[in-house]
């Protein structure tokens, strides 16, 4: 019987704080506006990136979806290789991966289909369907991440044959699409980008280990690259300076992405390498460790269902304190109070969203929707 080596402690840290992180992010600082008539009318989404000076710089270092796919592209290959060594095959591996998300994330998309359907018909509720859409609309991310499981035995057979010349390839079409984009006006060829930079992400964790192994001056390297190519790129004026989208931009960074992600993944990487050492200190004590796992247990649920968590407790507040949305966004309102209470705003959410949860767990959801964990990683080196 093949001995199971030890997890990667940081791994599993970076894995479930990128979700929780964007968790966070989406119930403190969402800004929730009502539009009465036409055909926008419902709730719209907005937030405070698009009127406070300088606040886009956040998303440099808070925007992780790709160190997520960096991330999970490492453990995607050292989980294929142990199941190769069990004899799996590389179909069966991609089946049982996309059977985990998959199941979990449809639950969600067809209650709230079910759910809005019911109550637009019977009260006549103007804009159920934007509200629906809103509240499923973080799924896109595990759109993407099936997408990248789906490619897996051709991102794994290119790496065997090509290595790293994948990486450039994947960055130098991604850089031509926003050519082909902006320059010739073909607006729908930015949509390929959701393959090149995505998989480019995915691509580049196949390397993770070799990073991780590299001297300390390649993790610097890496953060000051990706950090000229993001003041470079953004300070061209060519593109935004948010890594998410934010209302009244010409176009937002990630729908589809950009270039400019590729160097924020570049920095992120000699990010998260220059804190390695004194992360894995960390987690080594024994309450971060026990931490550690119970965020690794319950961050990919919590991320599937934190704006259910955040409908009800909207839902709540109007039922319970006449809490209703405007009709505009009035500036004025971002005050120092604001921003000091954004700690609080998770609150409510939280509690709302943490029935929900359980609720999972009782209809044996929880086991197929945790982060893939059934394949303990090598530890990488420090």
């Amino acid at each position: 019987m093949e001995e199971r080596a030890p997890r990667d402690s940081y791994v599993d840290f970076l894995r479930a704080a990128s979700l929780i992180v964007v968790v966070l992010w989406h119930w403190a600082f969402t800004i929730l506006t009502w539009v009465d008539n036409g055909p926008d009318a419902g709730p719209h989404a907005t937030s405070p990136l698009g009127f406070t000076h300088g606040f886009w710089l956040a998303t440099w270092l808070f925007q992780v979806m790709p160190l997520f796919f960096y991330v999970g592209g490492f453990v995607h290959l050292r989980s294929w290789e142990r199941a190769r060594r069990r004899g799996d095959t590389l179909g069966h591996f991609v089946y049982q991966r996309i059977r985990r998300l998959a199941i979990p994330a449809a639950v969600v998309l067809m209650a709230w289909i079910a759910v809005g359907t019911v109550l637009g018909a019977y009260f006549h509720l103007v804009g159920i369907g934007r509200a629906v859409t809103l509240i499923v609309s973080p799924l896109w991310f595990l759109a993407v991440y099936l997408m990248l499981v789906l490619l897996l035995p051709a991102s794994i057979r290119l790496h065997e044959r090509f290595g790293s010349l994948m990486l450039v390839w994947l960055g130098g079409l991604a850089m031509m699409v926003d050519v082909v984009r902006f320059n010739l006006g073909y607006e729908q060829a930015g949509w390929l980008n959701m393959v090149l930079v995505w998989g480019l992400a995915h691509q580049a964790g196949f390397f993770y280990q070799q990073v991780v192994d590299a001297p300390r001056r390649t993790d610097w390297a890496l953060l000051w690259a990706g950090l000229f190519g993001l003041v470079g790129l953004v300070g061209s004026g060519l593109y935004p300076g948010s890594m998410v989208g934010v209302p009244g931009e010409r176009f937002s960074n990630m729908a589809p992405p950009t270039f400019v992600i590729v160097a924020l993944l570049i920095f992120q990487m000699g990010v998260v390498e220059l804190l390695r050492p004194t992360m894995i200190r960390v987690l080594q004590r024994p309450r971060w460790r026990r931490a550690n796992d119970l965020i690794n247990r319950f961050s990919l649920p919590l991320y599937l269902v934190h704006t259910t968590g955040l409908a009800i407790f909207l839902f709540l507040a109007w039922l319970l304190f006449g809490y209703e949305f405007t009709d505009h966004t009035d500036r004025s309102d971002i005050d120092l109070q604001w921003w000091v209470t954004r700690p609080l705003a998770v609150v409510g959410p939280l509690i709302c969203t943490l029935p929900v949860i359980v609720l999972f767990s009782k209809i044996g959801v929880r086991r197929e929707h945790r982060v893939p964990a059934d394949e303990p990683e090598p530890v990488a080196s420090t």
